[in-house]
């Protein structure tokens, strides 16, 4: 084979790895439309898995453990791996059965293509809840070492804690650009600019030309000029990594500067960063999304702007050195090192945990519940859809927090304690591991989340019986013990406790004033165009606070990088390609955890583990009532997306503009055919919410 029959070969494999992505695509979507179908079908009061196991080109067992309820008379029911019946106590701590077979704790690193972690999203895609096909394995969740080698972990890392910074960060020349329409403004000036392509050699070019002293940072409000290309690749991710990675005369891909060590490109489907700095001297400049902040619905470049400038004068009121940084999660971590004590017992800073606990909790504590629950478990006509999304969410679960060296909870030692003992310490700051079974004659929604197929996926058991093993936070495990339906059978079989702490409280207080304050000013204002200018600015406050928590989790880094095509071969070994055209090829690899600093993974785990049980019963002391999804009739509940429920009738619960009130956001009558996707939910979502606006206008 000679060099061109060589490339020939290559371009030809290129091609053919895209059509196995589509395929692969398309695969796993008809085989996830089979398994509703067999769903369906089990509804029928008379289906037999022996007729729909060779409809499907599956076998009997396949559609059993599909539906169990379909299982033949015929076949043996072992239940010798089912647990026995509720004691004394529903807390069990089985001392003589061994946790699951021990395995290395890091979880397999998460697409983030950055040398930084990703922010969380504020709301991601809504799990159907479904039994897992018979072909998707639960992943098994990682366990803590038996003996030394596992109580080793119980540690701080080497050298490494958050402390307070002795410096104060320097403001960034930025500019708002609407790619869509050219408009510019910087401070208090408005151009209109020539994008030609809109390309980012396009902007960089056009924006340097109208500004000669040279900006630092461009907000994109509209036009997503990273999607411009998005129908020449099968993924938009695969789009924006072009976009980022096109050559710009004179610039190249930024490699960090001073304290910032913010360097490469940030893959990211919707809201990318590009990083570039003059080949030939000390200009550096970042692309970046506006939406990473809030979202527009329209909104003028010169509006944004005046949100931004809102923003900082209400930080500045409770930090006088604040400075507002690319990104919300950046900011909230910066603002945050600013509220660390300079005296007591805090003053040295709070150290962080071994590198394995991180990954322990990278891998064990996911973040928000997002489920879809669908037919038979709710009607296929519903009489209405309503949605109530808590505000603020996540502001009310701030005020504990664990700190301290944690200790190891063996099942051993939790079975020696005293019920009180025990209870004592599920409701502190703890993630335990347990063995979790659904009792007999429950008819409502999971409680407790269990690991599914996929990367970090999870779904919420619900049917009796049920029998799975799981690490959850210390407000599920007693949400799931005292819930007003009916108690849980929980048995520990390894923790994790912390002290209690207020690492965050004073952090969170000061956002919170701010949110108030910016929230009142958007009601009040009079100018309509201040009046949104405010309104944005509060929920950038509340994206400080979601982003902000959310970079304390710490995920392993993916890097990205670009070779020259005439170079492949100094790709590394260890990276995926990403994109590619005729100049360069993108790739990203995973480095494993950074050293860094201002890692609480625990702190993260702990807000999220609230925040899900709250959406199941949170108290409201002043009103003496209660609201969530278990006070709600069985059948009611239609889905959960991040600190939003879905239902198909009101209720009538407290909202006093606090952190963690029910507000209602939508409401949208009946009947109506109930959701079987992501995409007919959120289309129900927003007809609800414009049926409700009409409504209260009217």
């Amino acid at each position: 084979m000679d060099a061109q029959s060589y490339s020939t070969a290559l371009a030809d494999l290129r091609t053919l790895r895209d059509q196995i992505k589509k395929t692969r695509a398309a695969l796993a979507k008809q085989e996830a439309d089979r398994d509703k179908l067999i769903i369906q079908l089990a509804s029928y009061e008379k289906a037999k898995a022996e007729r729909i196991a060779p409809a499907a080109g599956l076998g009997v067992a396949d559609v059993v453990t599909l539906v169990p309820a379909l299982a033949p008379d015929s076949l043996a029911v072992d239940n010798a791996s089912q647990p026995q019946r509720l004691g004394p106590s529903a807390v069990q701590a089985t001392a003589e059965s061994a946790p699951p077979p021990p395995q290395h704790a890091t979880a397999p690193a998460t697409a983030t293509a950055s040398a930084r972690s990703a922010p969380p999203p504020a709301a991601t895609e809504a799990a159907v809840s479904e039994p897992p096909a018979a072909h998707q394995a639960p992943r098994s969740l990682p366990s803590i070492p038996a003996g030394t080698s596992g109580d080793a972990w119980f540690s701080h890392a080497s050298g490494l804690a958050s402390t307070r910074p002795n410096f104060t960060q320097q403001a960034r020349s930025t500019v708002f650009l609407d790619t869509g329409t050219g408009v510019l403004v910087h401070r208090d000036q408005t151009r209109h600019l020539d994008l030609a392509s809109r390309s980012a050699a396009d902007i960089v070019t056009a924006v340097f030309h109208a500004i000669p002293e040279g900006v630092e940072r461009i907000y994109i409000t509209a036009g997503d000029p990273w999607h411009r290309e998005s129908a020449r690749y099968p993924y938009l991710r695969d789009a924006v990594a072009a976009w980022l990675s096109a050559p710009i005369p004179g610039w190249r891909t930024d490699t960090g500067r001073g304290r910032d060590r913010m360097a490469g490109h940030f893959v990211h489907a919707r809201h990318p960063v590009g990083r570039y700095q003059r080949e030939h001297g000390d200009n550096h400049v970042e692309i970046r999304s506006v939406g990473e902040w809030f979202d527009l619905d329209g909104d003028a470049p010169h509006t944004v702007r005046d949100a931004f400038v809102l923003l900082w004068q209400a930080l500045r009121r409770h930090w006088s050195d604040a400075v507002l940084m690319g990104s919300p999660s950046q900011t909230g971590r910066d603002l945050w090192t600013r509220t660390i004590p300079t005296r007591g017992q805090h003053a040295d800073g709070f150290p962080v945990l071994s590198e394995e606990l991180r990954g322990l909790l990278h891998a064990t504590a996911g973040q928000g519940r997002n489920e879809l629950i669908i037919p038979p478990r709710v009607p296929e006509q519903l009489p209405g859809l309503v949605e109530y999304d808590r505000t603020f969410a996540y502001a009310k679960h701030t005020w504990k927090s664990p700190v301290g060296t944690p200790r190891r909870i063996t099942a051993a030692t939790f079975a020696s304690w005293s019920q009180k003992e025990q209870m004592r310490a599920l409701y502190g700051c703890g993630h335990w591991q347990v063995r979790v079974t659904v009792p007999d004659g429950w008819n409502h929604v999971g409680l407790l989340p269990a690991p599914a197929p996929g990367d970090r996926a999870w779904h919420y058991p619900a049917t009796p019986g049920t029998t799975f093993t799981t690490w959850a936070g210390g407000p599920e495990i007693h949400t799931a013990l005292t819930n007003p339906t009916q108690p849980w059978k929980i048995e520990i079989l390894d923790g994790i406790l912390w002290e209690d702490g207020k690492p965050l409280d004073d952090w969170a207080k000061k956002l919170k004033e701010a949110w108030t304050n910016l929230s009142a000013q958007a009601h009040f204002q009079g100018n309509p165009e201040q009046a949104r200018a405010a309104h944005l600015a509060s929920r950038a406050v509340r994206s400080i606070l979601l982003y902000g928590i959310g970079s304390f989790a710490q995920r392993p880094r993916m890097v990205t990088g670009t070779t020259p095509r005439t170079l492949e071969r100094d790709v590394p070994s260890d990276a995926e390609i990403i994109g590619f055209n005729d100049e360069l090829i993108t790739w990203q690899k995973p480095t494993g955890f950074a050293r860094d600093p201002n890692a609480h993974p625990e702190w993260a785990a702990a807000i999220w583990s609230a925040a899900r049980a709250a959406l199941l019963t949170q108290r409201h002391r002043d009103d003496d009532t209660y609201a969530g999804a278990l006070h709600t009739p069985p059948g009611t509940v239609i889905a959960f997306r991040t600190d939003a429920l879905y239902l198909t009738q009101p209720h009538n619960w407290p909202h006093h503009h606090q952190p963690g009130d029910y507000l209602l956001r939508g409401h949208l009558d009946g009947p109506l055919t109930a959701p079987t996707t992501e995409e007919e939910l959120l289309t129900l979502r927003d007809a609800g919410r414009a049926a409700l606006i009409t409504g209260q206008e009217a």
